[in-house]
């Protein structure tokens, strides 16, 4: 590429921290505020836009502050429950039972600090939080839970379920330096007169920021992006959204420690389950089965083909596994694109912010082989122009691929 492309850092998930709502907790896939509003820009107060990625629900958090409409779709439960809470309407009267009903929570852990509660079976835990902090955690989750139900009860009580996730990410040892998730060498230890301190600023954040009037309106769904996905009856004239990239960097390993406290998963094999099913990660039995998969009767771009060719005969040690990986999330694209056509009004149009990849040494070209899947599915206007140079390989790139629909022909 001739023209050096900056990095742009407030086209990342980092611009979004201080942002309100978009800030709640952090997922690095995430993508910025400040690029989904620059694609909303054409979108009508009238419209519908639909997310079939939604992630945190970036996209529909901004539609609705934007005063516009947006239906999103995420085959993770947990972020479908995480998408609906930040984009919840919530009232005055809400938010001071929210405040009055985490105090009292925090006010009851004495009580039930010495009894046997609850606790995640997270692999390794104690890399996570000290046996002392892990146990204050647990003595809230339980009087939390005692106040406001468990995650999924609706209502601003899912808010209190988000200041439990931040409150927990902030006392591990998690460390966000880079592209994913890593661990401090040290675990820290808290008193509890240190974690009732810590809630109470980051519950003093969450309520300010959920007090917001959004003028439009965002609902979140489950579904699986490979299928179709729109709501019955609703034909969308924009879509603006983020797919995972071929880089197997799993949503479920960075989200496992609020997955597990909101119940959302048991054990390490659920993990494995979700990703399979997902486009794009890779996480226990997820990448034990690749070595057997095998595409539908699909017929995909040439180039696909090719791609997967070009990492299969590298001298990659894993270039089997890794071909199959690449195979499997073209396809996978593939079949979304085939099946979101039904969901689409003519003329409307697709942003799609996606990141090319490199397995030793072969190149996935993400934006132009999601150009010819889009193609050969009958789009038009398809073209793609680069985002920024993303914090890794230096021949790493985000790109914004762009198209129209006119219609089956």
């Amino acid at each position: 590429m001739g023209v050096k492309v900056p990095r742009r850092p407030d086209y990342t998930f980092k611009f979004n921290s201080k942002l309100g709502r978009h800030g709640w907790l952090r997922l690095t896939p995430a993508y910025s505020v400040k690029l989904v509003e620059q694609l909303m820009g054409e979108v009508s107060p009238s419209s519908i836009v639909l997310d079939p990625f939604s992630g945190t629900a970036t996209t529909g958090l901004v539609a609705a502050e934007k005063g516009a409409s947006a239906h999103c779709f995420d085959i993770n439960p947990f972020l479908v429950w995480f998408g609906r809470a930040k984009c919840g309407v919530y009232s005055e009267a809400d938010i001071a039972n929210l405040k009055a009903g985490v105090g009292e929570a925090l006010e009851g852990i004495q009580e039930v600090l010495g009894a046997d509660n609850w606790v995640p079976s997270i692999y390794n835990i104690s890399r996570w939080w000290c046996p002392q902090t892990l146990k204050i955690l647990a003595a809230f989750r339980r009087t939390l839970a005692q106040i406001f139900g468990e995650p999924g009860a609706g209502g601003v009580s899912e808010v209190a379920w988000v200041v439990f996730c931040r409150l927990a990410i902030e006392t591990s040892a998690a460390a966000f330096n880079h592209v994913s998730m890593s661990f401090q060498e040290d675990v820290k230890t808290f008193e509890l007169r240190q974690i009732k301190a810590l809630c109470l600023e980051v519950i003093t954040s969450v309520s300010k920021s959920a007090e917001g009037v959004l003028e439009g309106e965002s609902l979140v769904y489950f579904a699986d992006s490979k299928g179709k996905v729109g709501v019955e009856g609703v034909e969308y004239s924009h879509v603006i959204t983020s797919p995972p990239y071929p880089n197997r960097v799993s949503y479920i390993r960075e989200l496992r420690p609020y997955m597990y406290w909101t119940k959302f998963l048991k054990e390490a094999r659920e993990a494995g389950e979700m990703d399979w099913g997902a486009i794009g990660g890779t996480w226990g039995v997820a990448t034990s089965r690749l070595k057997d998969w095998n595409p539908t009767a699909e017929e995909l771009p040439a180039t696909v083909e090719l791609t997967v060719a070009g990492v299969r005969e590298t001298e990659g040690a894993n270039a089997a596994l890794m071909a199959n990986y690449v195979w499997k999330y073209l396809h996978d694209m593939h079949l979304h694109v085939k099946n979101l056509r039904g969901s689409l009004a003519k003329g409307a149009r697709l942003s799609y912010i996606v990141g090319n990849s490199s397995f030793y040494g072969a190149q996935v070209r993400t934006e132009r082989l999601l150009e010819d899947s889009l193609k050969k599915c009958g789009f038009v206007n398809v073209e793609s122009a680069v985002v920024r140079k993303r914090n890794s390989k230096k021949e790493l790139f985000e790109y914004c691929v762009n198209a129209t629909w006119e219609g089956f022909k």
